[in-house]
């Protein structure tokens, strides 16, 4: 299993980094995790977009999906459009984002909502889900193939079921909007921090945490620090390229 970061900022792109994205890849077949502002020129840079074979979403904040509706008008637009594109996500959360074009893409997805809890397969993957809490409804995964797993939390405030979710993962993609203090404080118990995540991390087990869904501007290094706190294993910031080999 491969996992190659496209964009990993919180909110709204910055010049140097798209919001969330994430390739994952096992047995040469590919999934678009969360496909965020300003992620498809990231994709497109690593591959064409009909070479994407499924996409799962954890969310409906555009910063993890908008980007859909780019891609989908790559693959239906194109001089020979592919097959339609599995789309898995919570129910209603791509509601905003696949009405943008009406019935022009209507042919070139295959949407199949899932109910945070339920476990499902997605080509070589078995997908794990939980609900998080979140402003809106937010899944977060336990993707196993090939005897290897990932974690991904999604966007999500401090919750006992990240423990489940990432026990003994090869590698936690878990949300850190703020190194030590969610802002405003009102927001604590939907948002993380780098140091809530790292603990979440340690109690899991797991081997290799990311933090993503840094706030624009945040230092990485104050991430890091605030994580390292809290966590012993192999510790990265999700930015663009960096790549993950988990055996």
């Amino acid at each position: 299993m491969r996992l190659e970061v496209l964009g990993g900022c919180g909110a709204w792109p910055t010049p140097d980094q798209a919001c969330s994205g994430y390739l994952l890849e096992h047995a040469g077949f590919r999934v678009l995790l969360d496909p965020g502002y300003a992620v498809l020129p990231r994709l497109l840079a690593r591959v064409p977009a009909e070479r994407v074979d499924a996409v799962l979403v954890s969310h409906g904040h555009p910063d993890h999906c908008a980007d859909l509706n780019p891609l989908l008008r790559a693959r239906a637009l194109g001089a020979e459009p592919p097959a339609p594109l599995p789309v898995h996500a919570p129910p209603g959360a791509l509601d905003a984002v696949l009405a943008l074009d009406g019935r022009m893409l209507a042919d070139s997805y295959l949407l199949r909502e899932f109910r945070p809890g339920s476990s499902f397969h997605i080509g070589p993957f078995t997908a794990d889900t939980w609900a998080l809490p979140h402003f809106v409804p937010d899944a977060g995964f336990r993707l196993t193939a090939g005897g290897r797993v990932l974690g991904y939390t999604g966007d999500t405030g401090p919750s006992p079921d990240i423990a489940a979710l990432a026990a003994d993962a090869d590698v936690l993609l878990a949300e850190a909007t703020f190194p030590e203090h969610v802002l405003p404080p009102e927001d604590a118990p939907l948002l993380s921090t780098a140091r809530q995540a790292a603990e979440s991390a340690s109690r899991a087990g797991v081997r290799h945490l990311v933090l993503t869904h840094l706030w624009p501007g945040t230092d990485p290094a104050d991430a890091l620090r605030a994580a390292r706190e809290e966590f012993d294993g192999d510790l990265d910031v999700a930015t663009p390229g960096l790549t993950i080999d988990l055996g």
